[in-house]
């Protein structure tokens, strides 16, 4: 057989859809300034789906730090892999400033987010170890775990009693292949909003013998005092071992960070091979990262921005009887009735008829007969955005529930 004959994307769960979504369901472009706003195929569109939580990406200050070290630095240097060629102060600074603000000891950084995830657990653990593991962890932390020799225990969501059990069979194993035992969480679930239950999965130490890896991309910047992090918001920083964050939310850039305590560290810089092997990060990505963390560090008007949006979104969300789960964080999922051909029909109406466009998820990333719309609030949206997206939403769940969307479909079908 050869090899390419199996590879067609009608073959692959998501890829089924392509040829009716690619451009539009699918891999859309979104075109002008990066904003709340921006065009959609020649129009207009009120857009909740972008990462850019604070509104760093487009600030000018931060164009300017980007546009500056572009223009004395270009995209070149440093060059080589950090160990052998690419090592600058100010990679070693942005490390301990990074560091010092999730409130942990030393820091690595990393190239890109999902890269660095996957090489911390393939580097934290050997075939001796247990890994344990949440059943809705992100796609970069299963891909860290295929990597992983060694055995896996995985938990219901946020399920403390499962959990307590799951980590009673690993010590077993543990003890018995004279290994350790990683517990990983996120800080904040991306596509729900919930948060990872940090102080009942710490107070399970004094049970067991564990360290936390935390994936915190979508709580770094957001979270607790000043957006340190979810960790810092629950108060158990001290308790968590390895913190991981990314560039790509709340900084509005690209790469990643681990932090932990400096021996930890050190062992990550000599054994990631994603690192390692890979070259440095530009440095105008290391001067324009040190922009936005001192942006955060210093402004919390933006952190402060966020949260009135979240809140102003979430309260009327609710009050207007929309179901938008157990989200705790600024991720807003709006949960509704119905399948992929609703979805589709919904997500179309809200895009040409309404000019807003959010991501929709439907089966089977989610279960069937289930449609989320995931609502991404940022500093950049002003509360009339907000007002308008409730009152759009309201006659998309009317039309949905009323069954004229499945009509239209029907419609459709005979024609």
């Amino acid at each position: 057989m050869d090899l390419f004959d199996k590879l067609k994307v009608e073959n692959s769960v998501i890829g089924q859809y392509a040829s009716a979504a690619e451009g539009y369901y699918a891999f859309p472009k979104l075109e002008g300034q990066l904003s709340s706003h921006m065009m959609f195929q020649g129009k207009e569109r009120l857009v909740w789906s972008l990462n850019n939580y604070l509104g760093l990406g487009n600030h000018p200050e931060v164009r300017k730090a980007d546009a500056d070290a572009a223009k004395e630095w270009g995209m070149a240097y440093p060059m080589g892999a950090r160990m052998m060629s690419g090592q600058t102060k100010y990679h070693e600074q942005l490390e301990q400033e990074l560091a010092t603000f999730v409130k942990k000891e030393a820091g690595y950084l990393l190239n890109f987010g999902y890269q660095g995830m996957v090489s911390i657990i393939d580097t934290l653990v050997d075939r001796h170890d247990v890994v344990v593991y949440d059943s809705e962890a992100h796609a970069c932390i299963i891909d860290g775990m295929r990597l992983h020799p060694g055995k896996r225990f995985v938990y219901p969501h946020n399920d403390m009693e499962k959990l307590d059990k799951q980590l009673q069979r690993a010590t077993k194993l543990a003890e018995a292949q004279n290994g350790g035992i990683l517990l990983i969480t996120e800080g904040v679930y991306g596509m729900t909003g919930g948060l990872g239950h940090l102080k009942d999965i710490v107070a399970l130490k004094k049970k067991y013998n564990f360290r936390i890896l935390i994936d915190d991309a979508h709580g770094f910047g957001t979270m607790g005092p000043e957006g340190r992090g979810t960790h810092v918001y629950y108060g158990v920083e001290d308790e968590i071992d390895v913190y991981f964050g990314t560039f790509a939310k709340s900084m509005a850039g690209i790469g990643g960070f681990v932090a932990s305590k400096p021996e930890i560290i050190k062992y990550l810089k000599y054994n990631m091979r994603s690192q390692i092997y890979a070259k440095s990060l530009p440095m105008p990505m290391v001067i324009g990262a040190l922009k936005r963390l001192d942006m955060i560090r210093t402004r919390p008007e933006f952190l402060n921005k966020l949260w009135n949006v979240v809140n102003t979104l979430q309260k009327g969300l609710r009050e207007n009887g929309f179901n938008i789960g157990q989200t705790e964080s600024m991720v807003t999922p709006v949960i509704l009735a119905g399948g992929v051909p609703e979805a589709t029909q919904v997500t179309y109406d809200l895009r040409e008829n309404y000019n807003i466009f959010c991501s929709i998820v439907a089966y089977p990333v989610v279960p069937k007969g289930i449609i989320l719309l995931r609502l991404i609030p940022t500093a950049d949206h002003s509360i009339e955005d907000v007002e308008y997206t409730i009152k759009c939403f309201k006659e998309v769940k009317r039309k949905l529930e009323a069954g004229e969307y499945s009509k239209e479909l029907k419609a459709m079908t005979v024609k």
